[in-house]
């Protein structure tokens, strides 16, 4: 007898999202740095967007279901950077609709996903700017590398996008404070609490 093949489309799902992990961002193609993948990609947007709501006062739970599925039509399109714009089309809605089809998340998601595109709600906006400001942070973590890729993107491009792309005041805020910090910030001044109580400790 031959097993029961019917798929559970919940469970199809799953495993589907978990392959977002093996899709790397398409600018790889021009930055030498190891670039996040798209499950790494959402996971950081997530929480900058999580963020950004508590300030904003949005509706935070709304903010980060948009957040968390955003880019899931890349599991079946691809990412594309602006340069394939031109000669790609995507049919990211078909890919959106086809994902979440007989899933449990399917009636919400297509809500949710619909706002995010038209940017209709202010929680649609705020995660657009934490796709924005994960993208600001990746550059500069590569530029602290040496990527030149990077360093050109940094200082070409993206100083246009606080004024014309970002939204809310505290995306702004966000985006001016990644370019003052340091990406190893936060470590060197735990390594300095470190050593510092190790010489008080003699």
């Amino acid at each position: 007898m031959m097993p029961n093949m019917k798929s559970d489309r919940n469970i199809d799902f799953l495993y589907e999202i978990g392959s977002l992990r093996n899709i790397p961002r398409a600018w790889q193609q021009i930055l030498t740095g190891k670039v996040q993948n798209i499950s790494e990609h959402l996971f950081r947007v997530t929480i900058i967007a999580w963020m950004i709501a508590i300030a904003e006062k949005a509706d935070t739970e709304k903010v980060i279901k948009i957040a968390l599925i955003h880019d899931t039509s890349e599991s079946r399109t691809g990412d594309i950077a602006f340069m394939h714009r031109n000669y790609v089309v995507r049919h990211e809605e078909l890919a959106e609709a086809d994902i979440f089809k007989n899933t449990l998340l399917e009636k919400e998601a297509k809500s949710l996903l619909k706002e995010y595109t038209g940017r209709t709600s202010l929680e649609a906006r705020i995660v657009k700017d934490a796709d924005n400001l994960d993208v600001d942070l990746e550059l500069k973590e590569l530029s602290k590398i040496g990527d030149s890729g990077a360093i050109g993107m940094q200082k070409q491009h993206r100083p246009t996008i606080r004024a014309k792309k970002l939204y809310t005041k505290t995306a702004k805020k966000m985006w001016d404070d990644i370019q003052k910090i340091s990406p190893n910030g936060w470590h060197e001044t735990l390594t300095g609490k470190w050593v510092q109580s190790k010489k008080s400790a003699k």
